[in-house]
């Protein structure tokens, strides 16, 4: 069949029901970008690319369906850096498009030219540079396929000037795999350890919201009445309604949980690599069980038994791996202490919940007294944690969140729970600051009849501004995006305060700056929340006007305690040697 290559290009994506796009608007792509309208694909032109990429992160992870990041070949597609990795390490599968400079030119140090496939090769699970114009439907057809199968953004990069050429072609076909279930044996050996447990406990990851798994997870917990943590910011992996679920474990998680899988002498690890950061020290526990035989279920071979010591690796899709566990449970599977199991599982929680409820306040470490100091500046003003108990009050159970990277997003870590997957967008691991507007933007396009509110601390809420500029024109959906308002960068602010003596460099930001202010110029809705009582109500009303096409930045002014560092295993104490001196700079 004869064909352009941006025909080719535009009726695979149409194959595979790729229906939106997010970037910035580029020459080196406009042949494909003309035909989105008669396609039936949207394209989101954002701000800035980088937050473009956390829209599509956003939109996937709330829908399963992939979507496709495009943008002007060198810088607009460097911009995409940071969000093709946070993706990477959320299990995104998205269809990463960068056209590059034309192949006539490549090499010359020519006009928005640079190494894009070198650029992201750390940062994909796949990637391939189509070599000719007629491979151009074969070559993006296989990147799709393995950004799906392996659950992760995927590249294609096209040299510009292969746009724009008619070739001969027939369209490829999809061919889809089978999941893995699990080798026989290794089911076999991990149902028989979960039979004979006197103290079993189920850890969720990402794989259980990916596979669909939480009812089968659910129904393996109900059989053998075990309670169910989920890793760090996986909170959506198990109802949080369920008198079953323990909560999210690792930094500033659920200390019922933490305390709840110290007992274990069986976990198993559903769909989840272990990360260490989900399971690093909390509220002064080491909670991970040193004695329990680990089971771990992970998709990918090679996560199983890199950071924890395993009895049984199982191999394959965390739903089908459940429900073959279910079937081969012994009949008196869970029998073993299982009233006092679920008497303590009970309390457990109750306890936790009482303390939860009851800490308005961050603590001191011994030798320092910044928490003490920020209470006593601002007396009237909102803890973190109050600012998040007012949250919780307000927020819909259906609502799907997104958080940020910092230490106020951080606090508020153990207290969103979820009745469905798909529910809570968190940066992962790979961190970055930003990422609270932009993806919650791309799960409001994915879902556009859910409320959905984004948090940021005003740090890394700065990095994504911008997007208020998109966000009041006609065609993006409305949103409400709440911004903790402490002047700080919070995160570093605390690293300060325990290891450098209060030196606080570069950690200040700007009192003179409104982002509420900036929302009501961008056309939007700007409210400022003093106290609990008009942070719950602000938030009430934004979840009204949302429904109504209203956006509203809620800008929450809290006082300026710090929780936890998110890395007390990685910092320590300096100590001056050669010392350093002003007198020895010299002049230019």
């Amino acid at each position: 069949m004869k064909m352009t290559t941006e025909e080719a290009f535009v009726k695979v994506l149409q194959l595979h029901g790729i229906e939106h796009a997010f970037g910035i608007i580029g020459s080196a792509f406009m042949p494909i970008s003309d035909i989105f309208p008669e396609a039936g694909i949207s394209f989101w032109d954002c701000a800035h690319e980088g937050s473009g990429g956390m829209m599509a992160d956003g939109f996937t992870r709330a829908s399963g369906k992939v979507c496709m990041m495009i943008a002007q070949n060198g810088p607009g597609i460097t911009n995409f850096v940071t969000a093709v990795k946070t993706a990477y390490w959320n299990h995104t599968p998205l269809l990463l498009v960068t056209p590059q400079a034309a192949n006539k030119t490549i090499g010359q140090g020519g006009f928005q030219e640079v190494e894009q496939m070198k650029l992201f090769e750390d940062m994909v699970c796949y990637q391939e540079e189509v070599r000719d114009a007629s491979r151009m439907a074969e070559v993006l057809n296989r990147v799709i396929l393995n950004a799906k199968r392996m659950s992760a953004p995927a590249q294609i990069n096209v040299p510009r000037d292969f746009f724009t050429q008619v070739i001969d072609i027939d369209l490829p076909r999809i061919v889809e795999f089978e999941r893995p279930s699990g080798g026989a044996v290794a089911l076999a050996e991990a149902a028989e350890l979960l039979s004979k447990a006197k103290f079993p406990v189920i850890l969720n990851g990402a794989g259980v919201v990916l596979a669909g798994a939480i009812p089968a997870s659910m129904a393996l917990a109900e059989r053998l009445d075990a309670p169910v943590c989920v890793g760090y910011q996986h909170n959506d992996a198990f109802p949080g309604s369920h008198p079953l679920f323990a909560g999210p474990l690792g930094y500033n998680g659920n200390k019922a949980g933490m305390e709840l899988i110290l007992r274990a002498d069986v976990v198993l690890a559903l769909g989840t690599r272990l990360n260490p950061f989900s399971t690093l020290p909390g509220y002064g526990l080491d909670y991970w069980p040193k004695e329990a035989a680990i089971i771990q279920v992970d998709i990918n071979p090679a996560r199983i038994g890199l950071t924890k010591k395993v009895a049984v690796g199982i191999v394959g899709d965390a739903k089908q791996v459940a429900e073959a566990l279910l079937a081969r449970l012994a009949d008196t599977a869970g029998d073993a202490g299982r009233a006092d199991r679920k008497a303590l599982i009970g309390q457990t929680k109750s306890t936790w919940a009482q303390q939860l409820s009851s800490m308005d306040h961050e603590q001191d470490d011994p030798g320092t007294s910044w928490n003490e100091r920020a209470r006593a500046a601002k007396p009237d003003w909102m803890s973190p944690r109050m600012a998040w108990r007012a949250i919780t009050n307000a927020l819909p159970k259906e609502a799907i969140i997104s958080s940020d990277i910092g230490n106020n997003c951080a606090i508020g870590n153990a207290y969103p729970t979820f009745e469905a997957g798909r529910k809570y967008l968190a940066p992962g691991l790979f961190g970055p600051c930003g990422y609270g507007l932009p993806s919650v933007i791309g799960a409001k396009i994915a879902c556009p009849d859910t409320p959905v509110v984004g948090f940021s601390g005003d740090g890394a809420f700065g990095i994504a501004v911008t997007e208020l500029t998109a966000l009041g024109r006609p065609e993006w959906p409305a949103i409400t995006q709440v911004v903790f308002r402490n002047y700080q960068w919070g995160a570093e602010k605390r690293n300060s305060t325990l290891w450098y003596d209060d030196n606080f460099v570069g950690t200040e930001l700007s009192e003179q700056v409104s982002y509420a202010g900036i929302a009501r110029a961008c056309g939007l809705q700007g409210v400022v929340a003093r106290t609990m009582d008009e942070l719950e109500q602000a938030l009430r009303q934004a979840i009204i006007d949302q429904k109504a096409g209203k956006t509203t930045l809620i800008e929450a002014l809290i006082n300026q305690e710090l929780g936890e560092p998110f890395r007390r295993d990685a910092m320590k104490k300096p100590v001056r040697v050669a010392g350093i001196s002003k007198a020895d700079m010299r002049p230019q």
